[in-house]
C-alpha cells in the first residue's frame, strides 16, 4: 500500500474576535495513491477546511499531515507554494483561467512556476489539451470556449506537472447537467490513468462516480465508505 496522503489528529481553529472557531476537531485519514474519494459534508461541516489543508493552501492548528512521505503540516509559505506546484493540480468550480491568454498558454502557466523551457511548456500542455479533448481549441481565449470547454483547460492545467493528486473543488458546479456528465467521464479516465483524484462535492451524483465518499460532519469524519473497488 503505497499513501499519498497521511493525515493524523488534524485540527484547526480560526480565531473570531474574542472566540476561537474550531472547524476541524481531529481527523484521521488515509488516502492510497491511486484511489478516487469524494469528499462530502453539508455546509460548515469542515469540508473546504479540510480541502484547503490537504491542498497545502493552509497549515493545520495542530496534527500531522504527511504527502508522498513529506511532512507539509508545518512548512513556510515558499515552501507550501513549491509543493502545490509540484504535487497538486487544483480544478475549481470557477475555473480561474486568465481571460486574455490562450488555452495553450493557461495549461502551460504550473509549468512556467516549475522552471519549465517555453518549447517543453507548449509540448507538454499541447499533449495535455489533445489528451482532454482539445486539440482543436489550443489558440482560442476563455471567452471564446463553452463552459465545459474552460473546464477541461482548467482540468489540463491541473495536469500539466504530473501531480501526485488531482484535487477538485465543485469541477461541475457552474455547469449544465450533460456538461457535468462528460467532466465526470473525464475524471474517470484521468482516475483510470493512474491519478489520485480527490472531488469535494455536496452533490450525491457527482459523489458516485468515486470509489470511496468520506463525509464530513461538524469537523470531524462522519463515515468512509468504499463503494468500489479500485
Amino acid at each position: 500500500m503505497s499513501l499519498v496522503i497521511k493525515i493524523r489528529d488534524i485540527r484547526r481553529d480560526f480565531p473570531l474576535g474574542q472566540e476561537v472557531v474550531k472547524v476541524l476537531k481531529g481527523i484521521d485519514l488515509d488516502i492510497e495513491k491511486g484511489e478516487y474519494v469524494a469528499l462530502m459534508g453539508p455546509s460548515g461541516s469542515g469540508k473546504s477546511t479540510l480541502m484547503n489543508l490537504l491542498g497545502c493552501l493552509d497549515t493545520p492548528t495542530a496534527g500531522s499531515y504527511e504527502l508522498n512521505g513529506v511532512d507539509v503540516s508545518s512548512m513556510t509559505d515558499d515552501e507550501l507554494a513549491e509543493i502545490r506546484n509540484k504535487e497538486i493540480g487544483f480544478v475549481f468550480q470557477t475555473f480561474n483561467l486568465l481571460p486574455r491568454t490562450t488555452a495553450l498558454d493557461n495549461v502551460a502557466l504550473p509549468m512556467v512556476y516549475a522552471g519549465a523551457s517555453k518549447a517543453e511548456r507548449h509540448e507538454r500542455a499541447a499533449k495535455v489539451l489533445t489528451d482532454v479533448g482539445l486539440a482543436d481549441r489550443m489558440d482560442h481565449k476563455p471567452n471564446q470556449l463553452s463552459g465545459g470547454q474552460r473546464q477541461r483547460v482548467a482540468v489540463g492545467r491541473a495536469l500539466v506537472n504530473s501531480p501526485s493528486i488531482i484535487l477538485a473543488d465543485e469541477p461541475t458546479g457552474n455547469l449544465d447537467s450533460k456538461t457535468s456528465i462528460e467532466i465526470m467521464q473525464l475524471f474517470e479516465e484521468i482516475h483510470r490513468s493512474g491519478n489520485t483524484v480527490i472531488v469535494v462535492t455536496h452533490e450525491e451524483d457527482i459523489a458516485a462516480h468515486a470509489q470511496r465518499i468520506i463525509r464530513l460532519r461538524d469537523g470531524m469524519v462522519e463515515s468512509d465508505v468504499r463503494t468500489k473497488q479500485f
